[in-house]
């Protein structure tokens, strides 16, 4: 293994993630609002709110603040809430596990969709299974999660009245966000597997197990897609990180308990050290799943890191 692509991909996640810390600490002090007045109001006296200002840090220059905060981050420590002043990373840890949970539940609502319709469109190339495979793709794809989320709660919800509108109150709460999350990647997935599938079935070995009377589903199940799962794992386990960051819109549509609703009602209040903790984490996590996705493949083919060189 060539240790030093792999150190160049760990100080290059490093770069990224500064940036992205930096970016986003800049762009939510540049964008118009004032978390004093949200805090006290417009009818507040203007002593209340320097006094307040003053108090938070808040009257010291941009440049002072991003310095303080970027000396409390390598102290592991990002800040306190400027309307709870709770930890930040209390919050976080209070907010994570339902993000998880929503993220593994359209993971695999994801797998379950994908990985049939791939297999059959692979094996009934040109039908109109495939065809109509291929348009739900589409369709999954091109619809944003904002417009799938409240589609979803309109027919089951307030038509049909199968699941409940939002919440995690109850277990079946997670059934519209995980099909919300989880079509896209269905979509995506669907597409790899069938793309895989084809290139493998036209493999000498392939023929070689038909000639020698395997059966059609041995050879599909136990040759072709066991060796046609490297690039789909691959680009599930990338996939797996852009859930995270489509959850903050399907949190907010479905009222989720997760990271996602804590950011958006963090921006609305302009609570600056919530915003940049739950970026943070967001970016975070999706960086080290691409990280550890990349030694994966390093490790079951030492020549990817040749290819990139």
């Amino acid at each position: 293994m060539n240790f030093d692509y792999l150190i160049k991909r760990f100080f290059s996640a490093v770069f990224v993630l500064f940036s992205i810390l930096t970016f986003v600490f800049f762009l939510i002090h540049i964008v118009p609002g004032d978390p004093i007045e949200v805090m006290l109001g417009e009818s507040a006296r203007v002593a209340d709110r320097y006094a307040l200002r003053e108090s938070l840090g808040l009257n010291l220059s941009i440049t002072q603040q991003w310095l303080n905060y970027l000396n409390n981050f390598l102290h592991f420590d990002l800040g306190k809430s400027l309307y709870s002043n709770q930890l930040v990373i209390e919050l976080l840890f209070k907010h994570i596990p339902d993000t998880f949970l929503l993220s593994l539940a359209s993971l695999f609502v994801a797998i379950l969709i994908a990985v049939p319709l791939g297999i059959f469109s692979a094996v009934y190339k040109g039908s109109i299974l495939d065809k109509a495979s291929i348009l739900l793709a589409t369709l999954g794809i091109s619809i944003p999660n904002f417009v799938m989320g409240p589609l979803l709660i309109l027919i089951f919800s307030l038509w049909l009245g199968w699941f409940p509108v939002s919440g995690n109150d109850e277990i079946s709460s997670i059934i519209l966000p995980a099909l919300t999350l989880g079509s896209a990647l269905a979509a995506i997935l669907s597409r790899m597997i069938r793309s895989s599938m084809l290139e493998t079935l036209q493999q000498d070995y392939i023929r070689s197990a038909r000639a020698r009377g395997i059966t059609e589903f041995n050879i599909i199940v136990f040759h072709a897609l066991r060796n046609a799962a490297l690039p789909v794992v691959t680009v599930l386990g990338m996939q797996f990180g852009a859930l995270l960051a489509g959850a903050v819109i399907t949190e907010t549509v479905f009222s989720w308990p997760g990271i996602g609703q804590l950011m958006i009602e963090s921006i609305q209040k302009r609570d600056y050290p919530v915003v940049q903790g739950c970026v943070l984490l967001i970016s975070f996590t999706y960086v080290l799943v691409n990280l550890i996705t990349d030694f994966i493949c390093i490790l079951i083919d030492p020549r990817i890191h040749d290819k990139n060189d």
